[in-house]
C-alpha cells in the first residue's frame, strides 16, 4: 500500500537490540520488495522465523488450460459453482495466463494450516460471507463486498463467520498475479511527492481497513503453513505458532477496501472503463463497476458503445443489479470477451436505455494485456449459446419505452 503505518511494539530505531521480556532478543525481520527497493515492512518475532522443518512439495497447482487456439466469447454460469475445500483448497481457477489468474472460491471447511503465497499478490473479492484474516501484520476483518488485498509473501488464515438462516454460503473471487508483480491503486491516484491519494482519486487512505490487535500468538507446537511457489504447494512445520509478531511498521500490509466505498466517475457522455479502474499490476487491471448517476447530456446513449479493446480480454464478475442488458446473467456469472471481437450491449438494450437516469450494476472487471485460457473446470460451467445472444430476432427496431429511472450498463 502507498502509505505507511504501524502495529504493536517497536525499538526507537531500525535494527537496533529490542528484548523480550525474558532478555532475550526478538528477531528482526525486513519483509521487502524489489531487491529491498520497493514498498517494505519490517517485523519483529518472538521467535527467529528461520526456524522451519519437514518441508515436502504436497500437491501440484499449475493450472491446465484449454482449447488455448479456440477464441470466442464466454458465459461461465459461477453460480452453479458446487461448494468444496477450505478458503485455499477450494479455490477454482477458471481463467488465466502468463500474468493473473482468476478463481472461484465456495468455500465448506476450515483452514487447520495458514498459508502464504510465494506466486504473487492476491486480491479477494468477498461476494458473500464476513470474517476475520488473521496474518503476521494482525487481525483484518472482512465483510460482503470487501477486496482483500493479500500481497506476496504474507502468512495468514482466511476463518468465515457462521453463516446466518437466510444468508448466502460463503463465496468469493480470487484475482491472482503470478508474473510477480503488485497489485496496487494506480499510480495516477497518488502523488508522486508524497503518495498520497489525490484528491480526483475515486477512494482515499479513509477507506482502507487495517490491520488490527490482536497480532501476537506465543504458543508452541506443532503448525503447518503451505506455500504456494514454483507450481505446487509445499507444506513447512512451524515448532511455534506462525503468527508471533510483536510489533510492525512500513509500507507492505495486508488491508481491505469495500467496493460500496468506491466513488463512481460520471460525466456528460458515456465514460471509457478506466474511469472505474481500482487496481493495476504488470499486464492486467481491476475494475469496479458501481451504482452511479448516468450521463447527463439530454440525447446521451448511456450504455457502453459497442467497442473491441484490441489489447485486452475482458472478464466481467457480476455481483448483484438487473441484468437486463445481458441475456441469461445472473449473480456469480463470468463473461469473457476476448481482443479482436467487438462487443457491447445486447439487442433492444439501447434505446431501451434512452431517458434512464441511473444504474444499479455491480461488477468487479479484469481486463488483460494477454489472452486469458480456461481451464476444465470454467468448460463445466461454460454456457455455449452465450456467443449467440447478439443475433438480431428482427429488424432491430426496439420501442423506446421512456423510462427514466434505473437502466443497467453491463459492459
Amino acid at each position: 500500500m502507498a502509505f505507511y503505518t504501524k502495529l504493536g511494539s517497536l525499538p526507537p530505531k531500525r535494527h537496533i537490540q529490542f528484548r523480550r521480556p525474558d532478555g532475550g532478543l526478538y528477531s528482526e525481520e525486513v519483509f521487502g520488495t524489489l531487491g529491498f527497493t520497493g514498498p517494505t515492512s519490517t517485523l519483529y518475532h518472538i521467535h527467529p522465523p528461520t526456524q522451519v522443518a519437514g518441508w515436502k512439495p504436497i500437491s501440484k497447482c499449475r493450472p491446465e488450460y484449454v482449447e488455448r487456439e479456440f477464441m470466442r466469447m464466454r458465459h461461465i454460469r459461477g453460480a452453479a459453482a458446487k461448494p468444496m475445500g477450505d478458503p485455499v483448497t477450494g479455490r477454482v481457477v477458471l481463467f488465466g495466463n502468463e500474468d493473473v489468474e482468476m478463481s472461484l472460491c465456495v468455500p465448506c471447511e476450515e483452514m487447520n494450516y495458514h498459508f502464504k503465497s510465494g506466486t504473487g499478490d492476491e486480491c479477494i473479492f468477498i461476494h458473500h460471507g464476513s470474517g476475520t484474516v488473521f496474518s503476521s501484520f494482525g487481525t483484518l476483518k472482512f465483510r460482503r463486498k470487501d477486496y482483500v488485498i493479500i500481497p506476496k509473501g504474507i502468512t495468514y488464515r482466511m476463518v468465515f463467520d457462521p453463516t446466518k438462516p437466510g444468508d448466502s454460503e460463503p463465496r468469493f473471487l480470487v484475482i491472482e498475479s503470478v508474473n510477480g508483480s503488485h497489485i496496487l491503486p494506480p499510480p495516477r491516484y497518488l502523488s508522486k511527492q508524497s503518495s498520497q491519494f489525490l484528491e480526483h482519486a475515486p477512494y482515499c487512505e479513509r477507506d482502507i481497513g487495517l490491520p488490527q490487535l490482536p497480532l501476537t500468538y506465543d504458543t508452541r507446537g506443532t503448525y503447518e503453513v503451505r506455500i504456494k511457489t514454483r507450481g505446487f504447494i509445499h507444506s513447512y512445520n512451524y515448532h511455534y505458532h506462525p503468527l508471533d509478531v510483536v510489533g510492525w511498521d512500513g509500507c507492505y500490509y495486508p488491508y481491505t477496501f469495500n467496493i460500496d466505498d468506491f466513488s463512481p466517475i460520471v460525466g456528460k457522455h458515456h465514460m471509457p472503463p478506466p474511469t472505474h479502474q481500482t487496481f493495476e499490476a504488470h499486464n492486467f487491471v481491476i475494475c469496479s463497476f458501481c451504482p452511479r448517476l448516468l450521463d447527463f447530456h439530454p440525447q446521451a446513449v448511456v450504455v457502453p458503445y459497442n467497442h473491441s479493446n484490441l489489447d485486452s480480454d475482458e472478464v466481467l464478475y457480476y455481483v448483484e443489479g438487473n441484468y437486463k442488458a445481458r441475456k441469461g446473467i445472473e449473480s456469480a456469472s463470468l463473461t469473457l470477451h476476448p481482443q479482436g471481437i467487438p462487443h457491447g450491449p445486447h439487442p433492444g438494450t439501447v434505446e431501451a436505455s434512452l431517458g434512464a437516469t441511473r444504474t444499479d450494476e455491480l461488477a468487479v472487471m479484469c481486463d488483460t494485456f494477454r489472452p486469458l485460457y480456461p481451464t476444465r473446470a470454467a468448460l463445466e460451467l461454460d454456457d455455449p449459446a452465450y456467443p449467440l445472444s447478439w443475433e438480431q430476432a428482427s429488424t432491430g427496431a426496439t420501442e423506446n419505452t421512456g423510462h427514466t429511472e434505473k437502466v443497467d450498463t453491463w459492459q
